[in-house]
């Protein structure tokens, strides 16, 4: 069974209300939208389903995300009673950071790469949170799961990825191996996470 799960979440506040990185518990979480291979389906979860999610998380083989390590899931740590660092991570974002020696974002990627982007920003999901338009914030939430999802496909069939360079704006590539991450045969043991959190 292919166990593998891309995930994305959003918050209820932004840094600067909570004043800053040192308090990501304060940001709340007000959906998390996952792809579940086993399934070939997108779910959601809010703030009260986030044990659910942390079964879901720890039974998964590979948790794929784009910028995850460093955001999504240290604002899921105060949620879960398991140790996030324990969970088997492959992030996109820092693979490419690895690459490139600097951040780059998934708007940026999915663009050059899959000629789509996100659909909007956080403060966009965030406003979608406090007017109650649940249903467009899960929607923005599960396309930014999809964008991710198709730019590590995209990855492990083609073993390169665009991205738009700050610097003049002009589409460049990058090779990637992630064919590492394809999904696992029923007889083998799932790929090895590349990235634990720190």
């Amino acid at each position: 069974m292919d166990k593998r799960v891309v995930i994305d979440i959003e918050t209820k506040k932004t840094f600067d209300e909570v004043g800053g990185r040192d308090n990501m518990g304060a940001l709340g979480v007000s959906v998390v939208g996952v792809y579940r291979y086993d399934k070939d389906a997108y779910e959601t979860y809010e703030e009260n389903d986030l044990g659910q999610l942390q079964n879901l998380l720890i039974d998964s083989s590979l948790i794929i995300g784009f910028n995850h390590v460093g955001f999504d899931l240290p604002v899921l740590q105060y949620f879960f009673s398991v140790d996030v660092k324990t969970l088997p991570v492959f992030d996109i974002m820092l693979d490419m950071q690895e690459k490139l020696g600097h951040r780059i974002g998934l708007d940026s990627v999915a663009s050059a790469t899959l000629g789509i982007g996100k659909t909007g920003s956080g403060l966009d999901a965030i406003k979608y949170y406090r007017e109650g338009r649940m249903d467009e914030l899960k929607k923005y939430c599960l396309n930014d799961v999809k964008v991710t999802k198709d730019v590590f496909e995209f990855g492990i069939k083609n073993s390169v990825i665009s991205y738009t360079s700050k610097f003049g704006q002009q589409k460049k590539e990058v090779k990637v191996d992630w064919k590492r991450f394809k999904k696992p045969a029923e007889s083998t043991v799932a790929a090895p996470a590349q990235y634990k959190l720190f």
